[in-house]
C-alpha cells in the first residue's frame, strides 16, 4: 500500500518523460535544472490522491469556506497553493519550457549523449581518475561522477575551478551512496544544451593538471 514518489529533477530537463507509463503516484521536478528560475517546481500526482490529502499549509485562496466548527477547502490545485503565488517565476518557467520544446527534447538528449561519450573517452585516459556509473551513454544522462585515487574531491574541484571550469564536489544529496562507495565525496561534471566540446576539452586539461599536481 506504499505510495511511490519519483524525483525527476535530473530526468525531465534531459529527455522525454512519459509520467503516466511509470506507474508512480507522485512525480516531482524543478525549474532551475531546465533553464528556469529557482524556487519553482512541479508536482504531478494522481488526482484521487490529491483529493484525499489535506492541505499542508494554510493561507489565502486554499479555503472555500471557514465556519466556527467546519472548514471546506478549495478545488485542486488551489487547496495546495496557499497565499500569493510566485507568478513572475512561474511565467519564467513557462518560457523555459517553451524554449526547450522549440529545441526539441530529442535534440537535447542527442547533444548530451554526444558530449558525454566524448568526455568519457577523454577522461578514461587521465591517470588516476576513477569513473562511477555506466559507460554506456544510452543508460545515463549528461552527468559523469568521478574521483582521483587518493585525492580529496574538494582539492580536485579547487584546481578545476581555478582554471575557470565549474564542477560540483560533495555528496550530491546521496551520502548513503558515498558510504557504500567508501569515499568521502565525489566530483560531478554535468553537460547541457549550452555545453560545447571545447569546454569539455578545458575540463580534461584541468583534470590532467590535477594528475600532474598530485603526481599520479
Amino acid at each position: 500500500g506504499a505510495k511511490i514518489l519519483i524525483d525527476g529533477a535530473q530526468a525531465v530537463p534531459h529527455m522525454k518523460v512519459d509520467i503516466g507509463s511509470l506507474g508512480c503516484d507522485f512525480y516531482a521536478f524543478s525549474a532551475h535544472k531546465m533553464l528556469g528560475p529557482t524556487g519553482v517546481g512541479v508536482l504531478w500526482a494522481k488526482k484521487e490522491l490529491l483529493e484525499k490529502m489535506r492541505p499542508f499549509q494554510g493561507g489565502g485562496d486554499m479555503i472555500r469556506e471557514v465556519h466556527k466548527y467546519e472548514t471546506t477547502y478549495n478545488d485542486l490545485p488551489y487547496k495546495f497553493e496557499a497565499g500569493t503565488p510566485n507568478v513572475a517565476d512561474v511565467i519564467c518557467f513557462s518560457a523555459a519550457i517553451d524554449y526547450l520544446t522549440k529545441i526539441g527534447m530529442d535534440n537535447v538528449r542527442n547533444h548530451e549523449i554526444e558530449l558525454t561519450k566524448y568526455a568519457l573517452e577523454k577522461m578514461s585516459k587521465v591517470k588516476g581518475l576513477v569513473i562511477y556509473g555506466p559507460k554506456d551513454t544510452n543508460k545515463q544522462g549528461g552527468v559523469i561522477s568521478f574521483n582521483f585515487k587518493d585525492v580529496h574531491p574538494h582539492d580536485v574541484a579547487t584546481i578545476v575551478d581555478k582554471n575557470g571550469v565549474a564542477i560540483r564536489s560533495g555528496h550530491h544529496c546521496a551520502q548513503v551512496l558515498m558510504e557504500k562507495l567508501d569515499v568521502p565525496a565525489t566530483n560531478r561534471a554535468s553537460f547541457y544544451i549550452y555545453t560545447t566540446k571545447q569546454e569539455v576539452d578545458a575540463l580534461i586539461d584541468s583534470l590532467e593538471q590535477v594528475a600532474k599536481v598530485f603526481r599520479l
